[in-house]
């Protein structure tokens, strides 16, 4: 038991080490930084919404820094291929003249990978993301090809209603674990921000954690237990999301066309054991799973056209489920 205690406060100790050594980069974002935190140590994906210059590439680049990860940046754009992404075959020449195909990796061979702008390239070529983002791998010609662990995609996407975006398909939005979105910066933190910007020098952040360490922290993770009802509590707001289950609210059965799958559900654990560690707990509460329902949820859930006329977003059915929902159900 001590030696447990002792590593939740060792957990709890490395984090903020993180948490500090990013924010001598990013200004304010306190909130966001600490949630995308907690998507790379339940090794999943994350998706960044926000405008334009809110330092959402930066902040990723921060991380790779402070993480000592090998770290690659795709900028999607609308001519950008599938094997720009995954790499490809070229035809090579060896010492003795004799010619033979030869796998090229692409950027996504990395630790840390940045998908910058990703709904600005077509579906196609988002699509070349899917199995490595799910599998840690990448098919190429028939030839399978492992992409060394850890491995995460963090993927920024400007709001779709912004000209030149394609909306990422359903199976795309379910392999990011998080979607987050990236709040505007106060008159004081935009202040900061041009102060440190427009000086000779930058603050640059310095590494605190290698790979070995992170891919430990990643494991210890999966050891923190959920009881059985509150597991329940998770597949009961998961299922609710879907208009035919019985305990769905009367606006998700209005509004959502399409409801979240198992892989919302999975990431509703992790979270909440990531979260119940920063806590100094060894096991998660209905208030760990009330904090990540939303970043879980937000982007499983498919509204219909009729929701966004009326102003009803994803976050507000959630909110419905939350209040809706008993924490304990009573057969």
């Amino acid at each position: 038991m001590t030696d447990t205690k002792e590593r939740v406060e060792r957990f709890q100790s490395r984090f903020a080490a993180l948490t500090e050594e990013v924010g001598k980069a990013i200004v304010g974002q306190g909130e966001l930084v600490r949630m995308v935190l907690v998507s790379l140590f339940c090794g999943g994906n994350c998706l960044l919404e926000g405008l334009p210059g809110l330092g959402k590439t930066y902040l990723i680049r921060s991380l790779g820094r402070v993480l000592g990860l090998r770290f690659s940046r795709i900028q999607f754009t609308p001519d950008l291929m599938p094997g720009d992404v995954t790499g490809t075959n070229v035809l090579a020449e060896d010492a003795s003249g004799r010619r033979a195909f030869a796998f090229r990796k692409g950027p996504i061979f990395a630790h840390l990978v940045l998908a910058d702008e990703i709904n600005r390239a077509t579906p196609k070529t988002q699509s070349a993301l899917l199995e490595a983002m799910q599998e840690r791998r990448v098919t190429v010609w028939g030839e399978t090809h492992e992409i060394e662990p850890p491995f995460f995609v963090l993927a920024t996407q400007n709001p779709i209603e912004m000209e030149g975006t394609y909306p990422l398909p359903e199976a795309q939005l379910d392999r990011f674990l998080f979607k987050l979105a990236v709040p505007g910066v106060t008159r004081q933190e935009l202040a900061e921000i041009v102060r440190r910007t427009t000086a000779r020098e930058e603050p640059v952040p310095s590494q605190v954690m290698d790979r070995g360490e992170l891919l430990d922290w990643q494991g210890f993770v999966r050891d923190v237990v959920i009881a059985p009802h509150v597991l329940d509590f998770c597949a009961r707001l998961v299922l609710a999301t879907h208009k035919e289950d019985a305990a769905a609210p009367e606006r998700v059965r209005k509004y959502v066309r399409f409801g979240a799958s198992p892989r919302a559900s999975q990431a509703l654990v992790l979270g909440s054991k990531v979260l119940a560690l920063l806590d100094g707990r060894m096991n998660v509460s209905f208030r760990d799973l009330r904090q990540a329902v939303k970043p879980a949820l937000r982007h499983r859930l498919v509204v219909s056209y009729e929701a966004q006329m009326d102003g009803v977003s994803a976050d507000d059915l959630v909110d419905d489920l939350l209040r809706s929902l008993p924490e304990v159900h009573e057969e």
